[in-house]
C-alpha cells in the first residue's frame, strides 16, 4: 500500500483560507509571515503551541568515520536546527 502523498502548498493555502473565511492570497500572507517571524525567533527558541518548539542546539566537537576509505577524522562542533514536538501532537498522532 502507497504511502499518503503530503499536502501541498497550494493545497495547505486552500484549506487555510476556507477554514477561516478569507482569502487565498490573504492566508498565503499570514504563513508567509509565520514562516518569517519563526526564522528569526528560533535563535532563542520559537514555540509553536500544541505543535513543538524550534531550538537551536550546540553540537559538541566528535570522532567520526570516513564511510569511504575507513579514516577517522574530528568532526567540528556546529549549530544545528531541532524541532521539538508537543506531547500534545505525539498524543494526537500517534
Amino acid at each position: 500500500m502507497a504511502a499518503a502523498k503530503p499536502m501541498t502548498k497550494n493545497q495547505i493555502l486552500d484549506h487555510m483560507a476556507k477554514k477561516t473565511q478569507v482569502t487565498k492570497k490573504l492566508a498565503g500572507e499570514f504563513i508567509e509571515e509565520f514562516v518569517k517571524l519563526s526564522y528569526k525567533e528560533a535563535k532563542k527558541s520559537f514555540v509553536i503551541p500544541g505543535l513543538g518548539k524550534l531550538v537551536v542546539v550546540n553540537r559538541k566537537a566528535r570522532m567520526g568515520r570516513n564511510p569511504a576509505t575507513g579514516q577517522t577524522m574530528q568532526i567540528p562542533a556546529k549549530k544545528v536546527l531541532k524541532f521539538r514536538i508537543a506531547k500534545a501532537a505525539k498524543d494526537a498522532i500517534l
